[in-house]
């Protein structure tokens, strides 16, 4: 196949370039369109927080708005709920969710015709009427829950459904993929509570950026399936502990969970996931340099040097959109149709994600992938979005027997 233009073009707010023919693009479109497309990771709350986009309208600054993701195919949108470990170390974590669960009800309160919060599975039929795309809500970081087993209650109130139990350090529930030190070899004794009381509930449990020790028994604690939001296989980027190793994929698995695969360069670029683990390590020793200088009083050293530095020395490389499609196909490998989807990281990865794969519209280009490498409609719907809601409605009804 050659790269053109197709007709999409015309109807899309930017033009965007497929890998397909004329033919091929209008079937992986109607699929796209006809199928339940899931994604489970889109960080647009966040930005919100900070810089404020009317999402029910064309938002070119941005990789996830209503207009793209009806184009596109899109029809569940988890939204991140991400914190920081500085907001976390800060005391912040947890007014700082709260206010980004605020940004999408007020999004949605805007675009009630366009827009609903999801949240359970039972409920996608009757709210994506008229073209809604519904917003379920995800935690990146269980940091707002603080050590207070009451906020696991609290947040599933508000509409939260899955929970990432640690980011890029350490926090009171699990240890951090990225983390250089290990606080707890896994899960926290708080943390181990606040899976049993994610089981209870129905929320899920999602071990993506968390410590192989900690994914590891978090599988094993969890009476129902549980998910990797987002993470890619470690098979293509040996070392990078925030992908997911085959073996603790193959555990995920077994339980009936699901991997859901990014977008991000990052993740399915073998460079540039070396040198994101490299920059977290080079930060963290930074930032460990910089209180040492502070406690003696001397000048710190520039934290926006440092980053320009490091982009600077390490260019994003060029990805192409097969490398998601790889991904993809050795997860389907390896584990079986019914354990593989979605999770882009869209608007979370700051612009560098896979060619082809650049917003919401460019689902089709990704269904065209699948298809022309073989894989039947049917198993692509259940890569779209099947899978993740089977497992959805598994841990509802795994919290209803309890």
């Amino acid at each position: 196949m050659t790269l053109r233009t197709t007709l999409a073009c015309a109807l899309a707010l930017s033009c965007t370039t497929v890998l397909a023919d004329d033919g091929a693009i209008r079937r992986a479109t109607a699929l796209a369109q006809d199928a339940i497309i899931v994604d489970t990771h889109i960080d647009a709350p966040g930005i919100l927080s900070e810089t404020w986009a009317d999402l029910g309208e064309a938002a070119p600054d941005r990789e996830f708005d209503w207009p793209r993701a009806r184009q596109g195919g899109l029809d569940i949108a988890f939204m991140s709920i991400y914190t920081s470990a500085r907001e976390d170390s800060e005391g912040k974590a947890r007014q700082s969710a709260h206010a980004q669960i605020d940004s999408i009800e007020a999004l949605v309160h805007r675009h009630s015709d366009r827009f609903a919060i999801l949240t359970s599975p039972a409920d996608v039929e009757r709210l994506r009427a008229g073209g809604r795309v519904l917003l379920p809500l995800g935690m990146e970081n269980g940091a707002p829950l603080g050590d207070d087993l009451s906020q696991v209650q609290a947040f599933f109130d508000r509409g939260i459904r899955y929970i990432t139990l640690a980011h890029s350090a350490a926090n009171r529930l699990a240890d951090s993929s990225y983390g250089a030190e290990r606080q707890w070899n896994g899960l926290s004794p708080f943390g181990r509570e606040v899976v049993a009381e994610m089981n209870r509930l129905g929320i899920m449990v999602d071990v993506s950026h968390i410590s192989d020790a900690a994914a590891a028994q978090a599988i094993e604690l969890s009476t129902v399936p549980v998910i990797a939001s987002h993470s890619a296989f470690r098979h293509f980027t040996p070392g990078f502990e925030r992908n997911i190793s085959d073996e603790l994929a193959l555990a995920i698995a077994r339980r009936g969970g699901v991997v859901q695969v990014p977008f991000g360069t990052a993740f399915v670029n073998a460079q540039a996931a070396a040198d994101m683990q490299a920059r977290f390590r080079a930060r963290a020793e930074f930032d460990a340099r910089n209180a040492e200088l502070a406690a003696a009083g001397q000048p710190t050293q520039d934290v926006a040097a440092f980053e320009a530095a490091w982009d600077r020395d390490h260019p994003t490389p060029t990805t192409p959109l097969s490398a998601v499609l790889d991904q993809i196909d050795h997860g389907v490998r390896l584990l079986g149709v019914d354990h593989v989807g979605l999770g882009s990281d869209f608007d979370g990865v700051g612009g560098e994600l896979a060619q082809g794969l650049r917003s919401v519209a460019d689902f089709p280009n990704l269904v065209d992938g699948l298809l022309s490498r073989g894989h039947s409609e049917a198993d692509v719907r259940k890569i779209l979005g099947g899978n993740l809601l089977r497992v959805w409605r598994e841990v509802e009804a795994g919290a209803a027997r309890r």
